[in-house]
């Protein structure tokens, strides 16, 4: 039985350098998409925010800004910046588990790719077109079209594009 009010959250980042977006392939001893290419993310956890001071009275601010900043420079070892939403999703997993996912477009800021051993195994910087050509999650690549349609002010929902 699923509870409906409790969800796994998790944000992504597209990520812009050059004209170009940052994919990482998922290790292959990952239980969810295991070799499939991706964007980095990854999960929203209570220690993001609670040993530290709230912004007000009762509220933590820019949580899942945060945890994106967290989650990207673990995975790929780079810092990002200019971070905007792009949309979101929804799924239960194989494993009962309900996740919503918030992707979001982010600039690269500074650093090195350095991947984060168990979690990816590859990456690269690629064009919308290259990026047609990677075995990516089901849905990742139109999430890149609108990421690069953001980024050149053109705004849209999310729509499956190819199959």
């Amino acid at each position: 039985m699923i509870n409906g009010n409790l969800h796994e959250i998790v944000i992504t980042a597209i990520i812009e350098k050059e004209g170009k977006y940052l994919i990482t392939k998922r290790s292959k001893s990952k239980k969810r998409f295991p070799g499939k290419w991706t964007v980095p993310g990854g999960r929203l956890e209570v220690s993001d925010y609670i040993n530290t001071p709230k912004e007000t009275k009762d509220y933590w601010y820019n949580v899942l800004e945060k945890t994106l900043r967290r989650e990207v420079e673990e995975e790929v070892g780079i810092k990002i910046k200019n971070i905007e939403y792009v949309t979101s999703l929804a799924t239960v997993h194989d494993d009962g588990v309900p996740s919503l996912v918030i992707s979001c477009l982010a600039q690269f800021d500074s650093g090195e790719i350095k991947l984060q051993e168990g979690e990816t195994d590859e990456f690269d910087w690629v064009s919308l077109e290259e990026a047609k050509s990677y075995d990516l999650i089901d849905g990742i690549y139109e999430e890149i079209i609108m990421a690069d349609g953001e980024r050149r002010g053109r705004k849209r929902e999310w729509q499956k594009l190819i199959s």
